[in-house]
């Protein structure tokens, strides 16, 4: 039955009616013959009332079975920067035919008519040489479709949670399946509105009930719902489908098309998963990507979309955005960077029977398991052969799920060598933290021990499974383990190795904390890797007489690259308070090591736990030359309590964090000096080597706005360059790009988050992380400095400043964690509430008592201070609290 095309009803939330309009456009293909009426949101004559002049086009394209109320907030966000005198792009939002408010008519609509549609109208709308291709769902294969025809009027192509391709070994979701047939897809799609329940069911958040409304109006019986029924019935699983050809047609353009791209992707989505997003990446390897952790397949009502996609048109319009490399006619240009690769010290060494790495309580009975460097260097190469034999290539990404060791180390070496990109992330992540990360990744092949095989296999991680060690038949046929290790080292042994990486392929993406959100994935290219390893040779004078005992896993596995002899302590990497004085003590007279790194929180435990130490242990403690805190800035006391133990170290407490592991660097002297300033927070240092330092002032409301400065005393977010610094975050563009923002155009600089100042002697003093920053009556307020101040009373172990109430009248409460703990949480007494108050120059509104602090899980010393703020609210406004 055909029905004209019509306008939604006035009122529909986030609609603006301003935008509706009907346009008539010949009909092409089976349709050729008639007119057609399209349903189309367009911001051009609002902007051309207001007299501003466009600089483009973004054409829209709905799946199924939405319409284009989905793209709402973009032509409305798009109009609103316009007439604030931002870049100004139309916006097209179209309803297919058959679906939203279009015409319905009597033509069975498959992929190569919904491309031939959509061209027509375009022509008819007269749109030229500027414009930006967007889509979503099944609507991103048309408007992708439309874009490969047109390339004389493409600017540039967009897509939110799409697919161009159907492997043919990977079945579509048992959903689908079951949809698309006989009496179920008509009942499902049209007969009744299941499918589109499910489908606004899939948002995340709920959606309020008048947008599930106004999804639904132009669907209200199964006439209007043909439409979606048809979209269904026409999905081109597999070569058998009718609108197979048209697919193939699509995927094999979109991997011709040379103008900036950008894939903005919800990873919570049953339908398109990560594979899908992984085959658009390799289609167009020069996009923009951005995964929206939480949000799923409705990221347009999950996430900011249309903010993040305005700010990367800002960059389209300004010719910044990233375009395919066309292939040069000439040879490559060499590269500048002349630092030796990670694996040059096994090579220097390979014929060296000296102990290379040594694993603490890891081999027979307890005893130290020890390689040396004639071993390791040859299992480097047994392992590096060995995965390219099993179809490990350049580029590939493996996920390390395996303790940090000997075997860790000869893994991860054995992948830098072959130009493989290690994934790290920490089993302290948790399980959900964890899958988040590697899933993110998405690494084509998994190597780990049982329990994170297990994880992989349960929770549908992707990539080729290999064991780290031997396990049973029956337990790798349920783990899908198609090698282990072994086998891969007999496979290499004796085979030629492939060409080597250059220094600018990537070589690892290492995961943060996720102590201040859902954890990144930091990548790295040989060349960053390298400068960290030069950093801290020369920085800290390690050579290979040194010897390295490290308590903290970034640092673990740079012994070889170093060239000395390294040995991982006896503990729980995923959790730092395992630590003990003997077990570092042991390590160190194992390696004969005169280097020790922990991180603050091992340094609690391994200062709790010193009187068990015997006269050898001290003794050994008492060889160490060097001694590094790594992980998070810690003060005078607690570095003063290790250097009992380790008296003749020069004690140093480096500031950097995943992104750039060394920014600056201070030594225990500088620490005493500094503490006789006047400053809050804890001071880092000065910059190491050819480091910058900046600070982005805060304003009145607490946000980071100044342009990045030296001038002392300010208080702002730091922001970092460092040659050394890391390349990007992992498929999370949009982050970069707000990092990157108002910052100097010279040079690559990063926002770290911290905020903090810079003294008079070009010192920087560190404050706490930006999210903390609460305003109060007299201005914004970091809580370190005054958390100091607390610390210096002799009852208070910890404590951690939180700001409750609306900014601008935020109240200051402290959190304290007592030396002598309490079993219970409780209100300071007026006794111990003076003297807080008079402890610190800021007013302290309240004072909790608590067991214990909740910290990070990467380095159980970073405060969450988030959660603690919110706990503190509940608590002040009478609600029965346990335990933060």
């Amino acid at each position: 039955m055909v029905r004209s095309a019509t306008r939604p009803p006035s009122g529909l939330p986030g609609l603006q009616d301003r935008f509706s309009r009907i346009v008539d456009a010949p009909g092409v293909g089976a349709d050729a013959g008639t007119r057609r009426g399209w349903h189309v949101l367009d911001t051009g004559p609002a902007l051309a009332q207001l007299g501003i002049e466009t600089v483009g086009t973004v054409l829209a394209v709905h799946g199924n079975p939405t319409w284009s109320y989905l793209w709402r907030a973009l032509a409305n966000e798009s109009l609103a920067a316009a007439e604030s005198g931002g870049t100004a792009w139309r916006v097209v939002a179209v309803d297919q035919l058959d679906m939203g408010f279009s015409e319905r008519t009597d033509v069975r609509r498959t992929l190569e008519q919904r491309i031939l549609d959509l061209g027509s109208l375009t022509a008819e709308l007269a749109l030229d040489g500027r414009v930006v291709s967007l889509g979503h769902d099944w609507g991103g294969v048309v408007a992708l479709g439309w874009a490969v025809r047109h390339p004389e009027l493409l600017a540039a192509v967009a897509s939110l949670n799409t697919a161009v391709d159907q492997p043919s070994d990977l079945p579509i979701p048992a959903a689908l399946r079951l949809a698309r047939f006989g009496p179920v897809l008509r009942a499902s799609t049209s007969t009744s509105p299941a499918f589109l329940r499910t489908t606004l069911a899939l948002a995340n958040p709920p959606l309020p009930t008048e947008v599930k409304a106004a999804y639904s109006a132009p669907y209200p019986d199964r006439a209007s719902r043909l439409g979606i029924e048809q979209f269904v019935a026409d999905i081109p699983v597999d070569e058998d489908t009718e609108s197979h050809e048209a697919l193939l047609g699509v995927s094999s353009g979109v991997a011709k098309l040379e103008v900036p791209a950008l894939l903005l992707w919800g990873p919570r989505d049953p339908i398109f998963t990560d594979l899908y997003l992984g085959d658009l990446m390799r289609r167009l390897p020069h996009a923009e990507v951005h995964r929206f952790e939480g949000a799923g397949h409705l990221i347009a009502e999950d996430a900011p979309y249309a903010t993040h996609l305005l700010t990367w048109l800002d960059d389209v319009a300004a010719g910044r955005a990233r375009r395919r490399e066309q292939p040069a006619n000439s040879p490559a240009p060499v590269s500048v960077h002349s630092s030796a690769p990670m694996w040059a010290a096994l090579d220097e060494h390979r014929d060296d029977p000296s102990v290379a790495a040594l694993e603490m309580g890891r081999g027979p009975d307890g005893a130290p398991l020890a390689v040396s460097w004639r071993q390791l260097a040859a299992r480097v190469d047994e392992l590096a052969a060995g995965l390219s034999a099993v179809g490990v290539r350049r580029g590939d990404r493996v996920s390390l799920l395996v303790q940090p060791g000997v075997t860790l180390t000869a893994i991860v070496y054995a992948c830098l060598r072959i130009g493989a990109v290690v994934v790290v992330a920490d089993a302290g992540l948790g399980v959900t933290g964890l899958s988040r990360a590697v899933r993110g990744a998405w690494p084509d092949v998994v190597i780990g021990q049982v329990p994170g095989l297990t994880a992989a296999k349960v929770l549908g991680w992707p990539g080729l499974r290999i064991s780290a060690t031997s396990i049973p038949a029956s337990s790798r046929a349920a783990l899908g383990v198609a090698h282990s290790l072994a086998e891969v080292a007999e496979l290499g042994r004796g085979a030629p190795l492939p060409d080597a990486p250059g220094p600018d392929d990537l070589a690892a993406v290492l995961f943060t904390s996720g102590s201040t959100g859902p954890a990144k994935g930091v990548v790295y290219t040989h060349h960053q890797l390298q400068a960290v390893r030069d950093t801290l040779r020369d920085t800290y004078g390690v050579t290979a007489e040194s010897g390295l005992v490290t308590g903290f896993a970034p640092f673990a596995l740079l012994g070889p690259a170093l060239g000395t002899r390294s040995v991982t302590p006896d503990m729980d990497v995923t959790s730092p308070r395992t630590l003990t004085a003997t077990a570092v003590a042991d390590a160190v007279i194992a390696a004969d090591a005169r280097i020790v790194f922990l991180s603050p929180a091992a340094i609690l435990n391994v200062v709790a736990t010193r009187d068990a130490l015997d006269a050898t242990q001290r003794a050994a403690l008492e060889r160490v030359q060097t001694f590094l805190s790594t992980g998070a800035p810690i003060g005078a006391r607690l570095l003063d309590d290790a250097c009992t133990l380790m008296p003749n170290a020069d004690a140093h407490t480096p500031y950097g964090m995943t992104e750039c592991l060394l920014v600056t660097d201070i030594d225990r002297d500088g620490i005493s000096a500094a503490a006789l300033a006047p400053d809050d927070g804890v001071c880092v240092g000065t910059p190491i080597g050819s480091n910058v330092v900046r600070i982005s002032a805060l304003d009145s409301t607490g946000a980071a706005r100044g342009e990045p400065s030296d001038e002392p005393g300010v208080l702002g977010e730091i922001v970092i360059s460092a040659p050394h610094l890391k390349e990007r975050y992992d498929r999370l563009a949009m982050t970069d790009r707000a990092a990157a923002r108002e910052l100097p155009p010279q040079g690559r600089w990063h926002r770290t988050g911290d905020v903090g100042h810079l003294d008079d002697e070009g010192r920087l003093w560190v404050e706490g992380r930006l999210p903390h920053v609460f305003v109060t009556a007299d201005g914004p307020l970091a809580p370190v400095g005054t958390e100091q101040d607390l610390e210096t009373l002799p009852w208070v172990r910890r404590a951690a400043v939180v700001g409750v109430g609306p900014a601008g009248t935020a109240q200051a409460v402290a959190v304290l964690e007592t030396r002598e703990p309490t079993r219970r949480v409780r209100v300071a007494e007026a006794e111990l509430a003076d003297a807080l108050r008079a402890s610190t120059t800021h007013p302290i509104a309240a004072a909790f008592i608590v067991p214990e602090l909740p910290t990070d899980i990467r380095h159980n010393s970073k405060i969450d201070r988030s959660a603690l703020a919110a706990w503190a609210e509940r608590a002040l406004s009478g609600e029965r609290v346990s335990a933060p």
